[in-house]
């Protein structure tokens, strides 16, 4: 058996199992100044040896689980979801970690990037949510982002999460499944967010295509009894456009993170793990170049959108000049006879009347046939 399974196949979706020596902490407490009836930040905190969890009779604190890599070895994994200042100084004390990335793990909306400090990497990634909708609308909200801050040392890895979205409950239980993998240590750790995260935005690449398609489709369609298509509402597809640029600002910014864990040799990050990054990055690109055109084709059919408004407006001054022409045939005889002058041409004559009724008609048939004859009607 080789010393890594297929990587990409332990963070596929797959029946989250937990085996014997594994023991699930769904919160635990590591400000002890705390109320104890309010929920603690730490959504789970484990040591893992020898790539399998540490079973233990009672929950973890960060302090108890350091203090056993310390004597035994391993690492030590926490999970945080937006915790306050408060409840994040304890911990960066005790991991010794740097007061700029612990300020930006804290206050959140953070671009994708990764920094290097003298005995840890932090890295910032956007998670991407696709929001299911039954129609797109001018306030239709399509992608629904987060956070996932991850700080990478030698013996612990600790992720602090922002949103309501992108839980890594599921790709934890997946790892631990995988004993061959999570020995390599925390940085098989942040390759499986990495390659999580990524393919999170296939995903939502692959639904907001669809979502363009119906909005192309739409636009381009022939208009009602083969006339002039008046296009949709350029509110719908300014806003698709707007949340595909936050989907922009999630994917572009990650790039360069991706290539240099992928490429540069770093003290932290296993041999045998960074080659899996080169994966990463080639998916990562590959949803770049997506949402690049994504960008582009909206530009597109927004110019096409407003350009068949622009023909429909002109459409609809053409038959309205085209009904004004006919109208003032008419206009103009009833102006003449309506002088009330006595002495006029056929005034008292006995077919005046239905002379110039028919005359008038013949007049306005002729108009209207030679105006639908050269299309404006």
């Amino acid at each position: 058996m080789s010393m890594i399974r297929d990587l990409r196949a332990v963070v596929r979706p797959s029946r989250p199992s937990l085996g014997k020596n594994v023991l699930r902490v769904d919160s635990g407490a590591y400000d002890t100044t705390r109320d104890p009836s309010t929920p603690s930040a730490v959504v789970d905190c484990a040591v893992y040896r020898d790539g399998t969890r540490v079973d233990t009779a009672v929950p973890l604190t960060p302090h108890e689980a350091m203090r056993l890599v310390r004597r035994d070895g391993g690492f030590v994994w926490i999970g945080l979801h937006e915790p306050t200042e408060a409840e994040f100084s304890g911990i960066a004390g005790e991991f010794g970690l740097h007061p700029l990335a612990v300020e930006d793990a804290v206050q959140a909306h953070q671009r994708p990037k990764l920094e290097r400090y003298d005995d840890s990497l932090f890295t910032v990634f956007k998670t991407i949510h696709y929001v299911e909708h039954d129609r797109l609308t001018a306030t239709s909200e399509v992608v629904e982002t987060g956070e996932v801050m991850c700080f990478t040392g030698r013996d612990f890895f600790i992720t602090v999460r922002h949103g309501g979205q992108g839980s890594l409950r599921a790709l934890r239980h997946r790892l631990q499944d995988e004993p061959e993998l999570l020995a390599k240590g925390p940085s098989a750790v942040l390759h499986a967010i990495a390659d999580h995260v990524v393919d999170g935005y296939i995903a939502v690449a692959d639904a907001v295509q669809d979502d363009i398609d119906v909005v192309e489709t739409e636009v381009f369609s022939p208009g009602r009894k083969g006339g002039v298509s008046r296009g949709v509402d350029s509110a719908r597809i300014y806003q698709l456009k707007r949340e595909v640029l936050e989907f922009k600002r999630a994917v572009s910014p990650l790039l360069r993170p991706m290539q240099l864990l992928s490429e540069r040799p770093m003290r932290l990050i296993d041999p045998d793990i960074q080659k899996y990054f080169r994966d990463v990055a080639d998916h990562l690109v590959r949803v770049q170049e997506q949402v690049l055109g994504f960008d582009e084709l909206l530009n597109s059919i927004l110019q096409a959108n407003l350009a068949q408004a622009s023909v429909a407006q002109n459409e609809d001054m053409r038959k309205i000049t085209a009904w004004a022409a006919i109208i003032a045939v008419p206009t103009m005889v009833c102006g003449v006879y309506g002088m009330n002058f006595e002495h006029m041409p056929e005034l008292h004559w006995k077919y005046g009347y239905p002379v110039i009724m028919g005359v008038t008609v013949a007049l306005c048939l002729g108009i209207h046939r030679t105006l639908k004859r050269n299309g404006w009607l």
